[in-house]
């Protein structure tokens, strides 16, 4: 493929891709499978890859999940709150552990949720740990404050006891 035509696929990727990323975090009416965005992604960093001076630090390839909503605060992460990559052949997995092998992981078949960080503080003179804040992954670096709403979720405790 030629530069041109690639440069042109890269385009009409991001702009499939923002729209998707619209329709399933902003707006909360997906319109194409997991599966299928996935391999939106995948092609798109494919070509990035393969073209790498036509690659943006605006592409979504560079982005994680959508922009906080204005319905609920926006806090900064402490830590930015990273996605992970998606593999999807066991040749896949094996670079993956190649590129990484001090790592600890655990593999499990994708589930599609909200992903949460959730901060607890230990008590003054306690060992008990409390609850303070959940926020959404946001845009990564921001996320929403939904910790009044992770509050009422039966099985997430609001102590802990190490």
């Amino acid at each position: 493929m030629s530069q041109t035509n690639a440069k042109e696929r890269i385009i009409q990727l991001r702009h499939e891709i923002g729209r998707h990323n619209d329709l399933y975090y902003n707006q909360d009416a997906p319109e194409i499978s997991d599966a299928a965005y996935d391999l939106l992604v995948k092609e798109l960093r494919n070509f990035e890859r393969q073209y790498p001076e036509l690659a943006d630090k605006d592409s979504p390839t560079q982005k994680v999940g959508g922009a906080p909503q204005s319905t609920f605060a926006k806090v900064e992460h402490a830590v930015p709150m990273l996605s992970l990559q998606d593999v999807f052949s066991q040749e896949e997995v094996q670079q993956f552990l190649a590129k990484n092998p001090d790592a600890l992981y655990c593999v499990e078949d994708k589930v599609d949720g909200l992903s949460i960080s959730i901060l607890y503080q230990k008590l003054e003179g306690k060992n008990d740990c409390v609850l303070v804040r959940a926020l959404t992954r946001g845009d990564s670096r921001f996320g929403e404050d939904v910790t009044e709403n992770v509050k009422t979720i039966s099985n997430i405790p609001r102590r802990l006891n190490p």
